[in-house]
């Protein structure tokens, strides 16, 4: 009876704020006309009808386009709404713009109202979730229980201690406050980016991705790139056994790669299926019918506070700032930070409650995004960790309805290292020092700037599956044919000469390009280059000294000795991969201030060495023992993974040759 009356109280409430709202609008809305308050009443009564009535029916169509529209369609339904009571009903009346600045108002109300009253409560949330869930789960799953894998993406070990002091992350600081979780630290493979991360996790073979973008000369000169959708199903095609991480019964959802999952949902390598996509994302939400609206007006939200955080930084003059922003941010922002989000939750809840799938893994993209363009410890980004923390609290509480017990680990691809860009610093881009190191004329790509965020390659139908019609630099024509390519993943530059399809060796660079090695070792922005020799094997040459990997000889000062002491081994393995350019190039690192300075603009970047760019975490059962000694590179998470699932496969990190 308690819940009862809440729920009746609740409905009141929205009842007699609705009617305010209407009345108000009446009288400052022009081309809208209420003539007293109890007619307003009536009009609150009737849209309550119509949108509890209509909106159910319209989900029934599962219509996919409807998952762009929707949004609309429901403005458009409350407007009409309105015009046919004005027919009918005596004292309303609305036209003109009213019929469109109405419902955005009333849609406004009601999502601020809902908040404040929580209706999209756990309760109401869970029981929308069952309603939705065909528990497929049979009594005899062997007693194992399933494993739920949630990646806060670029999220460092070092800025989750900060958020957690701070008190931005309660769910996950009281798991490790009252024992039953432990905070590991690990460290990535060289690329420090998602897509070698996840390559490693999901598929437990990472090898031959370099970067988060690279060129590949034999096929076609080829620019790669590890998160677009042109490139996905390849890299997936070429790292995966059969074998991954959710072979057994898996879900992967909104991932780069699917972990040889069964079921999908928003993975990039399996985007060319857009129909399959569009039909599960509709699914996700058909079950929530104020989802399309509550989650239009929060990315209205967040883009405010995007607005919002630039001017703070403006005003308070924190530095390092990007200080232009394109517009197609504020909606990429919204989308992998609110949509993306609700998504992720949404599902992972409703494979819990229905307790079929042995194993699930789904990544969190919200965090990454804004620290690329706030900072990784701005507070714009620590606010969005304190609400992936209540989306983990959620989805932690719901193993309370599941019919089979669920283990939960978080963890982080990648972490993110801040400073200035190379070009804030220095005025110049990479591709421009680049171009002032070779002969004039000389055709040149460039690949530096990812549409100012990762998350929208994936929009990029692609470029890269064309071969020889290459990208364009900004202001100028698309270059074909071209000599030479400039790409970037972070603090990591790669450089690519097309006169030869095998790798160019430091004896034929220093023959084609005299000027290029010394001019880019000089330059007080780059920490190192390396190159191969033919005679003295895998050198990285910096101002003042040379590293030999093969050896282990150093002729002066050691160019490697500030990034880390793994460095030799991530750029050796990096080294031995087809892709690797002719020449890799690696921004300064500053110990000290733990900064970098990214090639591309971004003021945290990842992608290469130098601070916490390398240095995730995995927040696991208390019980799980991990092993002594440091945990090095993804794939062997995967084999951790997988020895604790305990699925009956065999953790074979690799691809059979």
């Amino acid at each position: 009876m308690v819940k009862l009356w809440i729920r009746i109280a609740r409905i009141m409430a929205v009842w007699f704020v609705t009617t305010l709202a209407i009345f108000y609008f009446g009288r400052t809305v022009p081309g809208f006309q209420i003539s007293d308050i109890p007619t307003a009443a009536v009009a609150a009564i009737l849209l309550g009808l119509v949108n509890g009535v209509l909106w159910p029916v319209i989900f029934r169509l599962k219509t996919q386009a409807l998952i762009i529209i929707a949004g609309f369609v429901g403005l458009l339904v409350n407007g009409y709404a309105l015009a046919t009571m004005g027919i009918f009903i005596p004292g309303i009346h609305i036209g003109g713009m009213a019929l469109i600045i109405v419902p955005v108002g009333l849609l406004a109300v009601d999502t601020i109202l809902a908040a404040a009253l929580t209706i999209d409560d756990d309760v109401a949330y869970y029981r929308a979730v069952i309603k939705n869930s065909k528990s497929k789960v049979k009594s005899d799953y062997g007693g194992k229980p399933g494993y739920i894998f949630l990646e806060l993406d670029g999220l460092s070990e070092s800025t989750l201690r900060k958020a957690i002091l701070c008190g931005a992350m309660p769910t996950l600081g009281g798991w490790l406050s009252t024992g039953t979780h432990k905070l590991r630290g690990w460290e990535t493979d060289l690329s420090s980016q998602t897509g070698a991360s996840q390559a490693g996790i999901l598929h437990g073979n990472n090898k031959d991705i370099p970067a988060f973008r690279w060129l590949e000369k034999a096929n076609g000169n080829k620019v790669v790139t590890a998160n677009g959708i042109g490139s996905t199903p390849t890299i997936e095609s070429r790292i995966s056994n059969g074998n991954g991480l959710l072979a057994m019964n898996g879900d992967s959802v909104v991932n780069l790669f699917s972990g040889d999952a069964k079921d999908k949902l928003f993975v990039y390598s399996d985007f060319g299926k857009a129909g399959e996509v569009y039909g599960e994302l509709w699914n996700a939400f058909a079950a929530l019918p104020y989802n399309f609206l509550h989650v239009g007006f929060l990315a209205l939200w967040d883009m405010g506070r995007e607005m919002r955080s630039q001017f703070r930084q403006w005003h308070d003059k924190i530095e390092p700032r990007l200080r232009k922003h394109e517009m197609s941010y504020f909606i990429v922002r919204a989308s992998s930070n609110v949509f993306l989000r609700e998504v992720v939750t949404y599902r992972v809840i409703k494979d819990i409650i229905a307790g079929e799938k042995d194993a699930v893994y789904a990544t969190f993209f919200g965090y990454d995004e804004i620290a690329h363009h706030s900072g990784a410890d701005d507070k714009e980004s620590i606010w969005a960790l304190s609400v992936l923390d209540r989306c983990i609290g959620r989805i932690n509480r719901s193993r309370i309805a599941a019919k089979r017990p669920y283990i939960i680990c978080v963890l982080s691809d990648h972490g993110q290292t801040n400073g200035a860009t190379f070009r804030q610093r220095y005025g110049i881009g990479l591709d421009c020092l680049v171009e002032s190191l070779m002969p004039k004329g000389v055709r040149l790509y460039r690949d530096l700037d990812s549409n100012q965020d990762h998350f929208s390659e994936i929009m990029n139908a692609s470029e890269e599956s064309e071969g020889r019609v290459v990208g364009k630099p900004k202001g100028k024509k698309p270059v074909t044919n071209a000599e030479a390519y400039v790409l970037a993943s972070g603090n990591m530059g790669l450089i690519y000469f097309t006169c030869c399809t095998e790798r160019l060796t430091i004896e034929q660079i220093n023959g084609y390009y005299p000027r290029m090695i010394q001019g880019l070792t000089q330059h007080e922005g780059i920490g190192f280059v390396m190159v191969r020799s033919k005679e003295k094997g895998c050198m990285v040459i910096g101002a003042k000294g040379t590293h030999y990997l093969d050896t282990g000889a150093v002729d002066g000062e050691d160019p490697l000795a500030k990034y880390g002491k793994r460095a030799v081994e991530h750029l050796h393995r990096n080294d031995s991969f087809n892709y690797v350019p002719d020449i890799l190039v690696m921004s300064m690192y500053d110990p000290e201030k733990d900064e970098v300075a990214s090639f591309e603009e971004l003021v945290g970047c990842h992608g290469g060495l130098g601070g916490d760019q390398s240095r995730p975490f995995v927040i696991h059962p208390a019980g799980w023992d991990l092993g002594e000694g440091d945990i090095v590179g993804a794939e062997r998470l995967y084999c951790i993974f997988k020895e604790k699932m305990d699925l009956g496969q065999p953790a074979s990190p690799k691809k059979p040759e």
